[in-house]
């Protein structure tokens, strides 16, 4: 059967330690970028919606992604649902328009909370973990560096000196492999407060201003009143033109 050397363990304990700092790294990366991301959309979304000259107005807004314009289009849409009459009867769709509203927006809510959660379990997993990993690999080096001086019956410099600087080297590797992913991972996890902090006041505004419009919104086509109102007085103004005309020419036949 054979044995393992200390070389041998020590080796697969540095894999494994390179194998969760290239994670760990890979992981801040792109949830670096994301976050990035999330903040540059919400931002340019919240800043239009405010804008909008009405609640309608927002309702049209198209175009934008990020956590906040998804959770106002989960909202919207809702509302718009409502409006449809639809004719599906289940629980999903049981309660009023509030209920239905907070419901969409909490469902929502909680959707983008789990896309900014990933990953995080797996830095806070490496940063709890590699520490003990890299004592592994010192406790097995020394263990051995004791068996060596055992056979050898001298505790001379050269005995001990290989497998137990190899040891510390694994123990040095599972702390500097734990630090960057317990900062990402207390980085990040504040972020995502700020962000879920964020999500949460919207959504109360949003439920506000659904409330003053009785939870009603009007299609964008019934909007464009100065358009439709243009055309109705041209039509009018050319019926009222033809009855002109008419009574002229019954005078001149008279």
């Amino acid at each position: 059967m054979p044995t393992l050397s200390t070389t041998d363990i020590v080796a697969w304990t540095l894999h494994t330690l390179t194998a969760f700092s290239v994670i760990t790294w890979v992981l801040i990366l792109i949830k670096g970028i994301q976050h990035l991301r999330v903040a540059y959309h919400n931002h340019n979304y919240t800043r239009n919606f405010w804008r909008a000259s009405d609640f309608n107005a927002a309702a049209a807004l198209r175009d934008y992604s990020g956590p906040v314009a998804r959770v106002a289009y989960a909202g919207f849409g809702t509302l718009q649902e409502a409006d449809g009459a639809t004719t599906v009867h289940d629980l999903e769709h049981s309660g009023d328009r509030q209920e239905l509203l907070d419901r969409r927006l909490r469902q929502q809510m909680q959707k983008e909370r789990g896309s900014l959660e990933s990953g995080l379990a797996v830095l806070a997993t490496i940063g709890s973990t590699s520490p003990f990993v890299g004592l592994f690999g010192t406790v097995w080096g020394i263990m051995h560096a004791l068996q060596d001086i055992g056979k050898s019956g001298s505790a001379s410099l050269d005995v001990v000196a290989g497998p137990i600087g190899e040891a510390l080297i694994a123990t040095a590797i599972g702390i500097a492999v734990a630090v960057p992913a317990v900062i990402g991972y207390n980085f990040f996890l504040r972020r995502n407060k700020v962000i879920w902090a964020a999500l949460d006041d919207f959504a109360t505004d949003f439920v506000h201003l659904a409330l003053k419009t009785s939870f009603i919104i009007r299609p964008v086509h019934q909007r464009s009143g100065g358009h439709d109102s243009g055309a109705h007085g041209a039509s009018r103004k050319s019926g009222h033109d033809h009855g002109r005309d008419e009574l002229h020419a019954r005078e001149a036949h008279a």
